[in-house]
Parts: C-alpha cells; structure tokens; sequence
C-alpha cells in the first residue's frame, strides 16, 4: 500500500496545508479517506480529477467532507459527460447533509447520480483490494476509525477521536498508525473531542503499532512539541506529516 498526504490540517485549511484527505492506493485502486476543506485542489497534484475508486468519509464536520461536495460539480459536468456513481462509504445521513449544504429542492439534482452511498456501521467489510475495519470513536458526532489490510500490510486511521479502546483496537500490530495529535498537553483539552500528541502515543504502544504518524494539528500547533509528546510515550518511529509526504506501508 502507499499512502499520500493530501491534506492534514485541523478544523481548518493551514497556509500549507489543506485538511484531512489520505490517498490510499493498492493495485491500481485509488481510495481516499475524507476529503476536507482544500482536500479537491490539493487531490489533483497527486492522481487525476477522476481517478478515483472509491471514498472513505469518516464524519460530517466540514474539515473531513466539505470538499466531496464540491465534487460533485466536478464528476457531474465531466466535458465527457456524467461519470458513473462513485462508492462513497460514509456515516447514515451523508448525501442528505450533502444536499442541504446545495440547498438542493424535491425534485431536482439527485447526488445519488454521483455517489452510491454506502452506510458505514461497525463491521468488516471489502473496497476494492482492501479489507476493512471501522468502530466508532470517540468525537460528538458519529465517527469511524478505519483497519486497512492489503498484501499482509496493516494502516490504521483514528479520524478524529479523543482517548478510547477503539483506537488500540483499529491498530493493534499496525504497520502504519495515522492518528490524529490535535490538541498540545499545554492546551486545556475539551473532552470526547480529540488526542494529545502524547494520547498518540500511548494508544500506539498499547496497540504495538510499528510506526506513528501524526496528523490533524491546528494552525498554531507546534510540531516539535508534539513531537516530542508523541516520543515521550511510544518507543517505535514517530513522524509529524506534511501535505505531500508518502508512505509505503
């Protein structure tokens, strides 16, 4: 599997960086996981505007979606036509979130003509080459970590989660764990939110992950610091991600 940082910010786009968007890809199957703010023009550096397999959206705030919206423009007026309906893996709900966010009305353009969507619940299941995992985790609104196995590789992805068993789960023996480090130990943590760079970590240890990629840092984070929280608590390779970086896992 390779794995390429589309975008990484938290809750927001950075200057360098748009927010959450991971392509995944095995076998000539392109798989993104989440597609936020900024995620569409950042996307188009590393595959083309329709390449695209599959859609993985772990929750429906706007840093983790809001660009699978404008998408739609994108796939529903190729110059060569309408392409066919593109697998979207989402929680319940998430066309019709789509349709409000276009102020779409009865009767008219239908996003069922450009997504087949597909619930997701705790369960095992196949996109593509990929056997898949996903449990909730930890965050106000329904989210959904995610297992990724291919070739006897295993990538874990924490969405956004505060502390939970579900994590330790998702990536145990993991080769690739790509957890969210959004808050600083420094930094008064809202609860059932998000980890610290140190949570990272010892969710990472607990689960005996290979590698700890850190992600979803704000704006204001320092990287080092997190860094440093992370190394603190888990003894494996630990790397803060940039847009752009990839990863063979």
């Amino acid at each position: 599997m390779k794995l390429t940082v589309v975008g990484c910010a938290g809750s927001f786009p950075r200057s360098d960086s748009a927010c959450s968007a991971y392509l995944v890809e095995a076998e000539g199957f392109h798989l993104l996981l989440d597609m936020g703010n900024g995620a569409l023009g950042a996307l188009q550096q590393h595959v083309g505007l329709y390449d695209l397999d599959a859609l993985f959206i772990s929750h429906l705030h706007g840093d983790h979606c809001f660009d699978a919206c404008t998408y739609v423009v994108a796939r529903r007026y190729a110059p060569g036509g309408p392409l066919p309906t593109l697998p979207l893996h989402a929680p319940a709900g998430t066309l019709a979130r789509f349709a409000r966010a276009y102020e779409i009305n009865p009767g008219g353009s239908r996003l069922d003509e450009i997504y087949d969507e597909r619930v997701l619940t705790p369960k095992s299941f196949e996109i593509g080459p990929f056997q898949v995992r996903v449990e909730r985790t930890n965050h106000p609104v329904e989210t959904y970590g995610v297992r990724l196995e291919h070739g006897g590789r295993v990538l874990a992805y924490s969405a956004d989660s505060a502390p939970t068993d579900a994590l330790v789960s998702l990536a145990r023996d993991a080769d690739v764990f790509l957890c969210e480090a959004t808050w600083s130990s420094t930094v008064t943590n809202s609860p059932n939110l998000h980890v610290t760079g140190a949570e990272a970590g010892e969710h990472a240890t607990r689960a005996g992950a290979e590698r700890l990629l850190l992600t979803h840092l704000m704006a204001w984070s320092d990287p080092g610091r997190t860094l440093e929280e992370a190394t603190s608590t888990f003894d494996g390779k630990v790397v803060v991600v940039a847009s752009g970086d990839s990863y063979d896992v």
